[in-house]
């Protein structure tokens, strides 16, 4: 035998002991790995959920919709006439009534005015009661009284009108209600438009909401609604429904105003956030109902997990109904008594894995 032929055979036998080596190291390796993987396989053979029981009972539709409380009836007063403020008769925090003095503005050029005005009315009047002795008498010609009552009548005229503008110098309240804001000082200087007082009658305040399209359907104007103040917890006050909108807002909603008679303490204010509970319907006989979040993603993917006597969760389609708050109805697809996963549903897979019910 050659000394090349022993080369070749040696080669040959340590490579095929090199190939049996790395083979029998691969296959240790792979039962490692199998071993590792029905390890952590028998970890997750059991899901950590919580379930809820299917209940059958009435299903009261009673849905919330949120707003902010407004005066219904709110008044800034400006300013009529030019001049100084002379008197400032009330305070914020005031109530005052309706055809109240609330200031009274000096106006010089308005005062001369109505001296005038009262004088030529005055002088017309006794001109009117000289031309009708003299017509009497024949002394003045019918065209004559005629001009002089003409003359009268616009006397008059000017004198209201004068008297009116003058009557702007005495800022009167129009509504009932409180003195939220004083704009202005006494002795101040003020023109036609300059901010006074802000008056809010809060005897009867509006909160406006919006109401979705499921629910604007099932409402009418004059119903009577329960309103509750985020403020003023544990106490209720009842709304009328007064207006409806006919077209949907941007948000594909419907906005809808209730009229809320305060208390007498005046316990609600304006710029409070309320609560609107609306309840249009009351089931005659009990219904499948289950919680909103036992629905895999959201009540349009129409499924649940469903958890069997083996502790197996099994994916099931449903049929929702009518979702108020945190309920659904479930019209088909479900039995009363059974189990069905509300918290977890992320880790699950269709009859797959047992899962464990945490409370």
């Amino acid at each position: 035998m050659t000394k090349r032929t022993k080369n070749i055979i040696l080669f040959i036998v340590i490579g095929g002991g090199t190939i049996g080596l790395i083979s029998y190291i691969l296959n240790e390796n792979k039962h490692k790995n199998q071993e590792k993987m029905a390890i952590v396989n028998d970890v997750i053979t059991e899901i950590s959920v919580r379930v809820d029981t299917v209940q059958k009972k009435p299903f009261d539709e009673v849905y919330t919709s949120n707003g902010k409380f407004a005066a219904i009836n709110q008044v800034d007063f400006s300013s009529e006439t030019s001049g100084r403020v002379l008197q400032i008769l009330i305070k914020e925090g005031d109530n005052v009534s309706s055809g109240q003095v609330l200031a009274i503005v000096k106006s010089d050029a308005l005062g001369l005015d109505l001296e005038n005005a009262q004088a030529s009315y005055e002088s017309a009047l006794k001109e009117k009661e000289r031309y009708e002795n003299a017509f009497k008498t024949g002394g003045a010609t019918q065209q004559q009284l005629d001009q002089v009552k003409l003359a009268l009548k616009n006397a008059e005229s000017r004198l209201e009108q004068v008297k009116l503008r003058y009557s702007d110098t005495r800022i009167k309240s129009t509504i009932n209600g409180f003195v939220n804001k004083r704009y202005v000082e006494q002795g101040a200087f003020v023109v036609p438009g300059s901010p006074l007082f802000e008056i809010v009658d809060v005897s009867k305040l509006k909160l406006k909401i919006a109401v979705n399209e499921s629910q604007i359907t099932r409402i009418q104007l004059g119903d009577k609604v329960t309103v509750k103040a985020s403020a003023i917890p544990g106490k209720e006050f009842e709304g009328t429904i007064r207006f409806i909108a006919m077209k949907a807002d941007n948000t594909m909603n419907f906005p809808v105003e209730i009229e809320i008679n305060n208390d007498s303490k005046k316990s609600l204010k304006a710029g409070m956030f309320g609560t609107v509970l609306f309840k249009t319907d009351v089931s005659e006989e009990p219904l499948i109902i289950v919680p909103r979040t036992a629905f895999a993603g959201s009540v349009n993917s129409k499924e649940v997990y469903v958890v069997n006597s083996d502790g197996i969760a099994t994916l099931r389609k449903v049929v929702p109904g009518r979702i108020v708050g945190d309920l659904v109805e479930i019209l088909d697809g479900l039995k009363e008594g059974e189990l069905v996963v509300t918290n977890g549903q992320i880790n699950l897979h269709d009859n797959e894995v047992k899962v464990l019910i945490i409370q």
